[in-house]
């Protein structure tokens, strides 16, 4: 039961009552806007930057394949780090706060890279290698100063429920909105030009600017609401934050059902401009799948308040979307050959993994009170890292594990593929999404038991005893 008093969501239940910020339209638009810019930045290397590897700097697809092994194991730990330095409270100011200085001042570090990873040196092929792997850890690195404040900043700007889905439904609106344009107008930026690495250098500097201007617009539109007493939370060491992550359960499986479906996510998008190309013989295919199948996204993220509440839960809405993601890949690849059903069928998977991406974001957030609950840690920056570590983790898998598949299979860039590679390109497209978002309902159902009335009343809880401590 709620009611609205000043701008202020009252929860009661039981007599049990917390109080829980409202957000204004435009702040929700502005954080959603955040991952708009956020994407134009990512998605370019999640996409593009194997095909670049392989295609223009001409690395064989093992080694090109590697550099995402490697630097996203890398940027795992630098999340973990920059996570630590976040939650110190070091660069903190009255103005902006605990987490908005590391988005501002990272903004023109992280362009500047984006545009270097898509850069062709005068090198041999290792010097090209060595100057891949450098270029691409160096990225990873500014976008983790950026990216982990941007995440961690969600669970301060309310602790509603519902506020929270709609607060990471606009993020994934983002999300997408800054995927879409990326799949739709990127390639069509580079073939613009007679030579591709002038595409590709040229498309890389009109999504760096536009990334850095959008999310600089974010950090400037969004704000800390929720009160956090920051001279005990401060001063957490990184041992004492480490241990409470262990005991945070609901935070762990999040962790292990995003190892799944991030990687799973991930190896789509590097894997079918590959798909386009050799098996439905059409790179012009790639805008138009971009914006249908996108599109269907932002039918989801549209419908994922509605959906929690249909479907009596976020848990509930979570596993949904992975059902019906598992089942638009997997008839995709039993029974589809033309690329028009391709289409129809993607457009169901991304619908699908909506709900997923979605809730992740709420789910994190929930997260930071259940290990203050349990632990009396609060460390947002810790908990927020601690998760995108996994994020990077499945990112690393992604990008090694088309790298590999490709070259067991015998792919050739640039020529006529064998059956073998033909059917390999389908598989990673097609098998290995599905499957994966099949192993996320089966850990969901069984082990994630942070419900949505238990976490209300773990509030309460957190609340009540916050009085406690202040009346002694």
């Amino acid at each position: 039961n709620t009611v609205n008093v000043s701008n202020t969501l009252i929860y009661n239940e039981n007599l049990q009552t917390v109080s829980t910020t409202k957000l204004k339209l435009k702040e929700k638009i502005a954080y959603g806007l955040g991952d708009v810019g956020n994407n134009f930045l990512f998605d370019l290397g999640q996409i593009y930057l194997l095909k670049f590897y392989t295609d223009i700097l001409g690395l064989p697809a093992i080694w090109a394949g590697s550099i995402f092994l490697v630097s996203k194991v890398f940027d795992a730990f630098a999340d973990i780090s920059v996570g630590t330095v976040v939650d110190s409270g070091k660069f903190s100011s009255k103005k902006l706060g605990k987490f908005r200085p590391f988005m501002i001042y990272g903004l023109i570090p992280l362009g500047l890279m984006t545009v270097v990873c898509f850069t062709n040196p005068d090198f041999s092929v290792t010097g090209k290698l060595i100057f891949a792997y450098a270029s691409y850890m160096l990225f990873g690195l500014t976008y983790s100063i950026v990216n982990i404040p941007f995440g961690s900043i969600a669970s301060v700007m309310t602790q509603d429920p519902l506020e929270r889905s709609q607060l990471a439904a606009f993020r994934q609106a983002g999300s997408n909105t800054g995927l879409l344009i990326t799949t739709v107008a990127f390639m069509p930026i580079v073939l613009l030009f007679d030579s591709e690495e002038t595409g590709y250098f040229v498309a890389a500097c009109v999504f760096a600017i536009m990334g850095v201007l959008v999310t600089l617009y974010c950090a400037l539109n969004i704000k800390e609401h929720v009160k956090v007493d920051r001279k005990v939370h401060e001063r957490v060491h990184l041992g004492t934050a480490f241990k409470s992550i262990l005991k945070n359960s609901p935070l762990l499986i999040l962790c292990l059902v995003n190892l799944f479906t991030f990687s799973a996510f991930n190896v789509k998008l590097a894997v079918q401009v590959y798909y386009c190309q050799y098996i439905l013989n059409d790179m012009t295919i790639i805008p138009y799948m971009g914006f249908f199948s996108i599109g269907c996204v932002f039918i989801g993220v549209a419908l994922v308040t509605h959906m929690v509440k249909w479907l009596g839960g976020r848990k509930q809405t979570y596993m949904f979307g992975c059902a019906v993601w598992a089942v638009g890949d997997i008839i995709n690849y039993l029974f589809v050959t033309d690329p028009t059903m391709f289409i129809v069928f993607s457009c169901v998977a991304f619908f699908g993994s909506s709900f997923v991406n979605s809730l992740n974001w709420a789910l994190v957030a929930d997260a930071v009170e259940y290990g203050e609950y349990k632990t009396g840690v609060r460390a947002e920056g810790i908990v927020y890292s601690f998760f995108t570590f996994f994020r990077k983790c499945s990112q690393a898998v992604a990008g090694f594990v088309p790298g590999l598949v490709l070259t067991m299979v015998g792919y050739v860039p640039n020529a006529v593929q064998s059956l073998e590679a033909l059917e390999g390109i389908r598989g990673l497209m097609f098998i290995y999404p599905g499957v994966l978002a099949i192993a996320t309902i089966i850990v969901m159902g069984f082990f994630y038991k942070l419900s949505d009335q238990r976490f209300r009343e773990l509030l309460f809880e957190l609340q009540k005893r916050k009085s406690q401590q202040a009346k002694q």
